[in-house]
């Protein structure tokens, strides 16, 4: 009976020399190569891998505030601890100027690094496989030739011991991301295209469907659910399901989504946090043929289960309360102290200035995350050339965690909205969440002072 734990303990051993043999292994069996020839020098094939590469939005998760353009380091928190992105500039010494366009390939489009070890799944390479390798071709053209070169060593994960090795990842990727080919779901040219940007490039899902046990997509695409854009938590934004349902985008026309890819705006709306980066860096550079595919897309999924299709009307008798100054809450107080200014009192703001609070699903959302982040952190909306300047939103954070939960609480609430309440450990949640999170371009709140106010936003 005493050999027995021996045996065990030698039985484990043995079982994890293996499963580590297997796991080096694997990663080859993801690879290949081909006999595309890449002139890296083609004007051309340069141009169209920049397109492409923008259609991925590569330069947002390569990028740091301030950083040099595809030079990494930005860092992605996890419940373990903090990823950084990698240095994709062709510097040979610590980017990847030494990358043939096979190892580019087989990083971009199956995650294996030149050295055959797998790569973190922050990496959108379930989306990407969808690419064709004439695509990728063309990509690699514009990194080796059009990207600046710049030398910065590459950080290493803040993610404990074990939980950092890589060749479990290899198993990861077996279970979670097999080899699959772009099926469309109609012979429509228009709704084709924007169905492959969706699913593709444009990687939405890694955003907008939730993540299983092993932080995998719970969808790659509609035909495997329709809990496929369903929305999710990412980065403690709430990045809302875009399928048809009312809290979804079944409020938004396919001309207010093309006026949104573009500008980052429309009348009533303005994008935000994550999805500030995404109209800045990627959206606003497709063509109105691109943008308007992938719009009339999304406008043809159906409501996510267990989602309301409509709410039902509300009446709003916020508006006159406000006008007439019967403050009949703490949260009524506070809305008229700090936002009613932009928001204006009956909370549809200003077009294209301040964004509406009434209406906006972004705000009437179950989950409260979005609001709470941008109240206590402010933001900045996406800078292009389709609007007169990117509007910034000052931060609250000054404001006590019970006087956040009223405002937010009566802003979701209020006129016709409709949204479960929060709590002041809500609050505190997102203020703890916020404390470690890195700042990007488009969290930065505004500088508020008269010289600022003079000198006018950019």
């Amino acid at each position: 009976m005493k050999k027995w734990p021996l045996i065990i303990i030698i039985a484990a051993i043995i079982g994890l020399v293996v499963a580590f043999i297997i796991g080096q292994l694997l990663p080859n069996m993801r690879t290949s190569s081909n006999d595309i020839e890449v002139n890296i020098t083609d004007p051309a094939l340069i141009k169209q891998g920049e397109y492409i590469a923008r259609t991925a939005d590569c330069v947002a998760c390569h990028t740091t505030l301030d950083g040099e353009t595809y030079a990494g380091g930005l860092p992605m928190l996890t419940p373990l601890g903090a990823i950084y992105s990698t240095n994709i500039t062709p510097d040979q010494e610590t980017g990847i100027g030494n990358y043939s366009f096979d190892d580019f390939k087989n990083a971009v489009k199956h995650g294996v690094r030149s050295d055959n070890k797998a790569l973190y799944p922050a990496m959108p390479y379930p989306s990407y496989q969808l690419m064709p390798d004439e695509d990728l071709a063309a990509m690699y053209a514009f990194f080796m030739s059009d990207v600046k070169a710049v030398k910065q060593a590459n950080l290493k994960s803040e993610l404990p011991p074990i939980a950092n090795w890589r060749w479990p990842l290899a198993y990861w990727q077996v279970l979670f991301d097999r080899k699959r080919d772009f099926v469309p779901e109609t012979d429509d040219a228009l709704l084709t295209r924007g169905q492959y940007l969706v699913e593709g490039p444009g990687h939405c899902g890694s955003c907008h469907t939730g993540r299983g046990i092993g932080f995998q997509e719970i969808a790659l695409s509609n035909a495997d659910s329709n809990k496929y854009l369903s929305g999710a938590i990412i980065d403690g934004w709430r990045a809302k399901s875009i399928r048809g349902e009312h809290r979804g985008l079944g409020t938004w026309t396919v001309a207010e989504l093309n006026d949104f890819f573009k500008t980052g705006r429309t009348d009533t709306t303005a994008a935000f946090g994550a999805m500030a980066e995404v109209v800045e860096h990627s959206t606003q550079y497709m063509t109105d043929y691109d943008i308007n595919a992938m719009s009339s897309y999304l406008k043809t999924l159906t409501p996510a289960p267990n989602k309301e299709a409509t709410l039902p009307a509300k009446k709003d008798l916020t508006t006159q309360k406000l006008l007439d100054g019967d403050y009949d809450s703490r949260g009524s107080i506070l809305y008229a102290e700090y936002c009613q200014i932009c928001h204006r009192v009956d909370g549809k703001g200003v077009a294209r200035i301040f964004p509406a609070l009434d209406g906006n699903s972004a705000v009437y959302s179950n989950n409260a995350d979005s609001v709470l982040q941008i109240t206590l952190s402010g933001g900045r909306m996406p800078e292009t050339p389709h609007d007169r300047m990117a509007f910034t939103m000052p931060e609250f954070s000054n404001l006590s965690d019970a006087d956040v939960a009223e405002v937010v609480n009566y802003v979701r609430n209020s006129w016709t909205n409709q949204a479960p309440e929060i709590d002041v450990d809500d609050v505190v949640k997102m203020r703890a969440f916020l404390a470690k999170k890195p700042k990007t371009s488009t969290d930065i709140a505004p500088d508020l002072s008269i010289d600022a106010q003079t000198k006018g936003a950019k």
